[in-house]
C-alpha cells in the first residue's frame, strides 16, 4: 500500500469525514476526504485487473481501515463511501458493465460487496464523473454552477456537473463523450470500443501514437525515430520531450489533436453549455508549465473560439484542471456526502 499525502493530522480537518474510491486498471485510489473536500489521507493498492474482485473488496477494506487507524479515528467517524468505476457501469444495480480495462470485473456487483465489507452507505458513479465532480467542489470547478471535465488518457473520459448534479443518464451512461462522433465517413478511424469516428478514435493516447507510426510509415522524418531503434518505448511523453526539444513532427501531431479534441468541446457546448471546460488525465503535454503544454492550450481555445458562437466561446474557462490524481477519489466522497446530505434532508429525487 503506497501513500499519497502527507501525514497531517486529522484534528485540523472538518467533521464528518467520507471515504472515495477510485478504481483504474491499474491500481485503486482509496481516500479520506473531509466535509469541505480537503484529502485527509490516502493509499493506493493493485487492482489486479485480470482476477476476480472479491479478494480486492478485503484489501480495501484493509487500506481504510488502516488510513483510519493512522489518523486516530474510527471507523464510526466514517459516514459513507463513494466508489468511482470505468465505465460501462449500471449505477441503479450498484454493479460493473464490461470494462475493457478490468476483464476480471464483469458485471461485479462492487457496491453490495462493499457493503458488505464496510458496512456504510455506498455512493456510485462513473470515475470519469466522479473526477468531474471533484474538480466541481473544490478544483479549478469551484466558482462554477456547471463545468465539464475531459479525462485524457488511453482513452478519452468525460464528466459532466450541471448545477451540483453528475449527468448519469438513463442507462449509466451520460457525460460518456470520448464516444461522440466527429468523422461520420466510412474510413473513420475505429475506436477501442469497435465503433467508427469516435472522439476517442482521433484525441486518446492509443490515437496519438496510431497517427505518429502512420506518419513515421509514410517517410515523415522525426528525432523519436532515434529513441525507439534504442528500444524505448513510443509514448506520448516521448512525443512531449521531443516537442519541447524543436521536433515538428511531435508538436504537429499534438497540435492536431487539439484541433479535433476542439470539435468535441464544442459538441458539448452546445449541448450543455458549461460555465468551464476543464482537461485531466495523464496526457497533459506538460500542461501549463510546459511550453508545448501551453501551445497545446492555446490551439485548442483558438479552435474552440473559431467553432462556437461567441456569447459561449468569450465566456468559457477553458483550462487544465487542479485536482490531479487526487480528483476521482475526492470526487466519488463528494459524491456520497451529496447522497447523504440528501438523504438527512428526505430529498427522494
Amino acid at each position: 500500500m503506497t501513500g499519497l499525502t502527507p501525514n497531517t493530522s486529522a484534528e485540523a480537518y472538518r467533521t464528518p469525514f467520507y471515504v472515495g474510491i477510485d478504481i483504474g486498471g491499474t491500481s485503486i485510489k482509496i481516500g479520506i476526504v473531509d466535509d469541505l473536500g480537503r484529502s485527509v489521507a490516502a493509499a493506493r493498492i493493485p487492482t489486479q485487473a485480470q482476477v476476480s474482485p472479491e479478494p480486492v473488496v478485503g484489501e480495501i477494506r484493509l487500506a481504510i481501515e488502516r488510513l483510519v487507524a493512522t489518523k486516530h479515528l474510527q471507523m464510526s467517524d466514517i459516514v459513507a463511501v463513494g466508489v468511482g468505476a470505468p465505465g460501462p457501469i449500471d449505477i441503479p444495480a450498484g454493479r460493473l458493465g464490461t470494462p475493457f480495462n478490468l476483464p476480471g470485473w464483469h458485471h461485479f456487483p462492487i457496491c453490495d460487496r462493499l457493503f458488505d465489507a464496510l458496512k456504510k452507505p455506498i455512493a456510485f458513479a462513473n470515475d470519469a464523473n466522479a473526477a468531474a465532480f471533484g474538480e466541481y467542489w473544490v478544483g479549478s470547478g469551484r466558482d462554477y454552477n456547471s463545468i465539464v471535465l475531459f479525462t485524457l488518457g488511453t482513452g478519452i473520459g468525460a464528466g459532466i456537473i450541471v448545477n451540483g448534479d453528475s449527468i448519469d443518464g438513463e442507462n449509466s451512461l451520460g457525460s460518456e463523450c470520448g464516444h461522440m462522433i466527429i468523422d461520420s465517413q466510412n474510413d473513420a478511424r475505429i475506436c477501442s470500443c469497435g465503433l467508427r469516428g469516435h472522439l476517442e478514435a482521433y484525441t486518446s493516447a492509443t490515437s496519438v501514437i496510431h497517427r505518429v507510426n502512420e506518419a513515421l510509415q509514410s517517410g515523415k522524418s522525426s528525432s523519436v525515430i532515434d529513441r525507439v531503434a534504442a528500444g524505448e518505448q513510443l509514448s506520448t511523453f516521448m512525443l512531449f520531450e521531443e516537442a519541447e526539444q524543436g521536433d515538428p513532427l511531435s508538436l504537429d501531431i499534438i497540435l492536431q489533436t487539439a484541433y479535433y479534441l476542439s470539435i468535441g468541446i464544442v459538441n458539448v457546448l452546445y449541448t450543455v453549455d458549461p460555465g468551464a471546460v476543464f482537461l485531466g488525465g495523464a496526457m497533459d503535454f506538460g500542461g501549463r508549465g510546459a511550453t508545448t503544454g501551453k501551445r497545446f492550450l492555446e490551439t485548442l481555445r483558438a479552435e474552440v473560439k473559431r467553432r462556437a458562437f461567441p456569447t459561449i466561446a468569450q465566456n468559457l474557462n477553458l483550462d487544465f484542471a487542479a485536482l490531479g490524481g487526487t480528483a476521482g477519489y475526492i470526487g466519488a466522497a463528494g459524491i456520497a456526502r451529496k447522497s447523504t446530505r440528501a438523504s438527512a434532508n428526505g430529498d427522494s429525487s
